[in-house]
């Protein structure tokens, strides 16, 4: 057969934002977004959008040009995932929890032209700007009003006044063109890491990527069309893991809230009959652990990453109604790329055993072309036991371009033709992975590997513990041992000591994986998106010295 070659009626540039454009003519009429008092159609959104991108593009903001946005799950922000693209720009969302110097880094590294801030975050942000060398140009500033904004202190005054988001979209043209990629690996968004380590780096994600990961969000979950979706997840958070872009496809309800507290969740489940939603571990947690809560008026379907969700917590979670979808992804990858696809002879297992299942991370998603656990030295895939360990490594359409000016950690994280995760894991004899730790988080005790996962998941199922993280120690005679640190849940009448959850381990492990050091802390150090942040920890255990000789 003669070679055919593509042609332009079969090879347009892939992107997501044409599904918002579909949304406004299938689902015009429908609810795209809900916020306190506020509610828009998708036709509404779409025109909102197109509005905005004019705006954008009459000041002369266009391709390749970076736009970031401070601010919370608000509507603007939902509707900025779409209309900074759709000027040709790139979008850069930004973790509202960063200090003012840290924000002046990332605006700097990132040469953003413009920043969308929520107003509440207005003194912040100035402050960081402030921090600029005088021989580079601060981005332009538009402040995000919200409802409780209007009249009060946080509103901006003076020439700031006219520079608001509404203002903005009012000068815009809702009959502009929209900007379409030239390639489809034209850079889309620019997100930076969330933070669990102290170094983050600018992840590029193309506009063919985010296709690829939205609507591959969308079959492996089986989301349906017309669903109601919580955001609990922050958009900022690698794009509220592409679900701000897959949901346009299914003409979704985003009910927006604008910081999560677990009985304003239980509220809105019943106020707005949520079916979906997505959380850390950590999100998990809280709602496991909100008192007074009666089982759940529907079945509510939450999708969780970030770290493995201990065994208890997703028990808990069944009980009062929820579905839990596990799976794994990082900034780089774009959304969730392993997921733990679920056997319907699995059902009949006891509620235990379809937890401790759960907890794996699984098997790769639709969309993800290739992926193995290797070795790290040999670079060869490790044995399908259940406990060779080695480290993830993925190949796929979904994963990051590079890094932003950082040639270096780009060829280093792509080395051999995988992307390498950092993770390390094993392959169980049924296909699906497991995590068992980061790379830099094993603890090496006695040239025994011990996974911090597999400590924090027995710590987990003590009944007082509310939240646990083991990280290394030093040990002048084993190198490294496990060093706890345990927020324990409140009105505990019987508080357990060190001693106490020492013994409690070693009934559950093997002797070298027992804490040799248990430290109990009110809060855990976590990013804003429900990390922990263990590099904090372990300075802190490194801070208490090195444990005094002992073989016990």
């Amino acid at each position: 057969m003669d070679l055919l070659k593509p042609t332009a009626a079969n090879s347009p540039p892939l992107t997501p934002l044409g599904f918002l454009e579909r949304a406004a003519t299938v689902y015009g009429d429908c609810t795209s977004i809900i916020y306190n008092t506020t509610t828009y159609t998708w036709s509404q959104t779409y025109r909102r959008c197109l509005q905005l991108a004019s705006a954008l593009s009459s000041l002369g903001i266009g391709r390749r040009q970076v736009v970031s946005v401070f601010a919370p799950n608000l509507p603007a922000v939902y509707e900025l995932h779409f209309a900074i693209p759709m000027c040709g720009a790139i979008l850069n969302t930004l973790n509202t929890r960063l200090d003012a110097h840290t924000i002046s880094i990332l605006l700097r590294h990132g040469e953003s032209k413009l920043i969308f801030v929520d107003s509440s975050s207005r003194s912040l942000v100035l402050e960081a700007i402030s921090l600029f060398p005088p021989n580079i140009t601060p981005p332009l500033l538009y402040f995000i009003m919200d409802d409780d904004d209007v009249h009060t202190s946080s509103s901006p005054a003076g020439d700031d006044a006219n520079l608001t988001y509404e203002g903005l979209i009012a000068k815009g043209d809702q009959a502009f063109k929209w900007v379409r990629p030239e390639t489809e690996w034209d850079p889309m968004v620019l997100n930076y890491t969330s933070g669990t380590t102290s170094a983050p780096k600018g992840v590029v994600h193309t506009h063919r990527g985010l296709f690829i990961m939205a609507l591959d969000s969308l079959i492996d979950w089986s989301v349906p069309k017309r669903v109601v979706y919580l955001w609990t997840l922050p958009m900022f958070h690698g794009n509220g893991w592409s679900y701000t872009w897959a949901l346009a496809a299914v003409g979704a309800t985003n009910v927006c809230v604008r910081k999560f507290d677990g009985a304003a969740v239980y509220a809105a489940i019943r106020r707005y009959r949520i079916t979906h939603m997505c959380g850390a571990p950590v999100v998990l947690n809280i709602l496991a652990n909100e008192p007074n809560q009666e089982p759940l008026p529907n079945p509510v379907q939450i999708n969780t990453g970030g770290s493995p969700p201990p065994a208890v917590i997703l028990s808990k979670m069944e009980s009062l109604g929820f579905i839990v979808t596990h799976g794994f992804g990082m900034t780089e990858t774009g959304g969730s790329v392993i997921s733990c696809a679920w056997k319907p002879e699995w059902d009949r297992l006891p509620l235990t055993d379809r937890a401790r299942l759960k907890a794996r991370q699984g098997v790769r998603t639709a969309g993800m072309a290739e992926v193995d656990v290797i070795d790290p030295e040999s670079g060869l895939s490790v044995k399908r036991d259940g406990s060779s360990i080695g480290e993830i490594v993925l190949r796929g359409g979904s994963i990051t371009l590079g890094y932003f000016k950082n040639p270096g950690a780009t060829a280093e994280s792509m080395k051999g033709g995988w992307f390498h995760t950092g993770d390390m894991g094993v392959i169980h004899p049924d296909g699906y992975l497991q995590i068992k730790d980061r790379l830099k988080d094993v603890i090496i005790s006695g040239g025994e590997n011990v996974s911090s996962v597999e400590v924090e998941s027995v710590l987990y199922s003590n009944p007082a513990v509310r939240e646990a993280a083991v990280v290394a120690r030093p040990h002048d005679f084993w190198g490294e041992t496990p060093c706890a640190f345990v927020s324990l849940k409140p009105l505990e009448s019987n508080k357990p000591s060190e001693k106490d959850i020492i013994e409690f381990c070693r009934a559950k492990l093997p002797h070298y994986m027992v804490p040799k050091t248990v430290v109990f802390i009110a809060e855990l150090p976590k990013t804003s998106t429900g990390k922990i942040q263990k590099f904090v920890l372990r300075d802190m255990a490194k801070a208490l010295g090195s444990s005094p000789m002992s073989r016990i």
